[in-house]
């Protein structure tokens, strides 16, 4: 079965967003549905991932989300793009370093038609320019079914990383699409998405 594409244009909490995922994540499991690509945008949410610290928290008055995904804290928020997957690696090659290369290379793609030059870093799990991150992946896998996503900084409001340290970095080396090129993108969702499936089904 194809992947099915969803663009939310509306914004979706935190929290219904997992709800959704982790079903769909359970109906691919027993075959009941079909794997998932969901683009969409949250409200402003910090979120932290399972190797997350306190220290972490700049600005203590902040409300966390506690996710059973990968990685440290980070920040979601207007003007930037969610990638949430759920893909059925039993049906792929059950390799979770090629699942992420596939990421990886469709957000540099995806960056790259907007003539910016983006690269991965062996240290740090992510897409950087310049030694700017400007994309961040967290994944889960369960009974080989991976999921979460990735997220693409746009034209969020970079200022609200100061009140955490996000993936142990302050926002100096945090960037977006409108800080890099002075433009912000419009209905390019469907080009991300179709970027993501024709990679994911190479796997």
């Amino acid at each position: 079965m194809s992947i099915e594409i969803k663009i939310s244009k509306k914004r979706i909490s935190y929290k219904t967003a997992m709800l959704y995922l982790n079903k769909r994540v359970q109906e691919v499991k027993i075959e009941k549905n079909r794997e998932l690509l969901w683009i969409l945008e949250h409200p402003t949410t910090y979120t932290a991932g399972v190797s997350f610290n306190k220290k972490e928290i700049i600005d203590k008055k902040i409300k966390l989300i506690k996710s059973n995904r990968g990685g440290k804290i980070t920040l979601h928020n207007p003007g930037q793009k969610i990638i949430y997957f759920v893909i059925d690696l039993n049906k792929k090659k059950k390799d979770i370093r090629k699942l992420i290369n596939v990421l990886e290379k469709s957000l540099i793609q995806f960056l790259k038609s907007y003539k910016i030059k983006a690269n991965t870093d062996r240290k740090n799990i992510g897409i950087w320019v310049n030694g700017k991150k400007i994309a961040a992946i967290g994944i889960r896998v369960s009974r080989w079914v991976a999921f979460h996503g990735c997220s693409i900084n746009i034209s969020n409001n970079l200022n609200q990383y100061l009140k955490i340290i996000p993936c142990g970095l302050n926002n100096k080396k945090i960037t977006s699409i409108f800080k890099e090129t002075g433009d912000i993108p419009k209905n390019f969702e469907k080009k991300l998405a179709d970027i993501f499936v024709k990679n994911i089904n190479h796997i």
